[in-house]
């Protein structure tokens, strides 16, 4: 069982003041409400067991450690392939989706090879099975036309900025891929919006009830601490799934009962607050 980290103020500042920062005017949230939240929902859920593998890589230990039989480091590769399935469907499915890519092309150079519909077959299961496979085979074609070879293992050796431009030139990898890949798979820190994140800041103040994923993945990476965004992320992402209150529409009448057993319910703000 995970032990929960003693509570501390964060180490680490957030990134400096950046003139891409779009709500330069809205403080939250501050080190102190961050470390305040996230230590709410580790106490209210555990730290949840599907993200436990990377917080194990990212304390420096392998999920080998703790798996019989042990389990091997993903590579970035895998994990940038297993990120690009998961668009548009759930992390289950996705999963699914790359162990039957896997089993019908045990090598990247093998879905190069492969001139038929394989590929788009083997991932069917994970849905827009054409517009994924055609953007896997042109991000695998486009690093060995760049390195020689089907690997992305030189990333772990670069900043977030230089991993960010790398992946970024390639069609259908957007700032949310880019950005899981950094924390998940490169155990780098930055903080991935998708829809529960987007969600709950919102409704907790953290960013303006107006703002974009764009924006708000700007704002919030340069406001929460480097050293909590890990925790936060994951955290943020099962309390999306799991707690009912959360799930209804932002600004939508909450019952008495379900902010009652929300931990985030006393940090939610209202609607005039939230719409500034």
């Amino acid at each position: 069982m995970t032990r929960k980290p003693k509570r501390k103020l964060p180490a680490t500042p957030a990134r400096p003041y950046s003139s891409l920062e779009p709500y330069y005017g809205h403080a939250s949230p501050t080190p102190a409400q961050c470390l305040a939240v996230r230590d709410a929902l580790l106490a209210f859920h555990g730290f949840p067991d599907e993200f436990a593998p990377f917080r194990l890589l990212r304390l420096g230990l392998s999920p080998e450690d703790e798996s019989d039989p042990p389990n091997p480091r993903p590579t970035v590769l895998d994990g940038l392939v297993t990120t690009l399935l998961s668009q548009n469907t759930t992390d289950a499915i996705s999963r699914r989706a790359f162990a039957s890519l896997k089993a019908a092309f045990p090598s990247w150079d093998q879905v190069l090879d492969e001139e038929g519909n394989g590929l788009e077959d083997a991932i069917r299961c994970g849905g827009l099975a054409a517009t994924k496979a055609a953007r896997i085979r042109a991000m695998l074609r486009g690093v060995k036309e760049k390195r020689g070879v089907i690997c992305l293992e030189y990333l772990r050796e670069l900043s977030v900025d230089e991993v960010k431009r790398e992946l970024s030139q390639f069609k259908g990898i957007g700032p949310k891929t880019v950005a899981c890949v950094l924390m998940f798979y490169l155990q780098k820190d930055d903080f991935p919006v998708d829809t529960h994140v987007l969600r709950i800041t919102k409704a907790i103040g953290w960013v303006p009830s107006i703002a974009t994923r764009e924006k708000a993945y700007i704002h919030l990476n340069n406001k929460i601490p480097d050293d909590l965004k890990f925790d936060l992320n994951c955290l943020f992402v099962t309390h999306g799934k799991l707690c009912q209150s959360c799930t209804i529409k932002l600004g939508a009448q909450k019952t008495k009962g379900a902010n009652a057993v929300c931990p985030l319910a006393s940090y939610c703000c209202s609607e005039e607050i939230i719409q500034e």
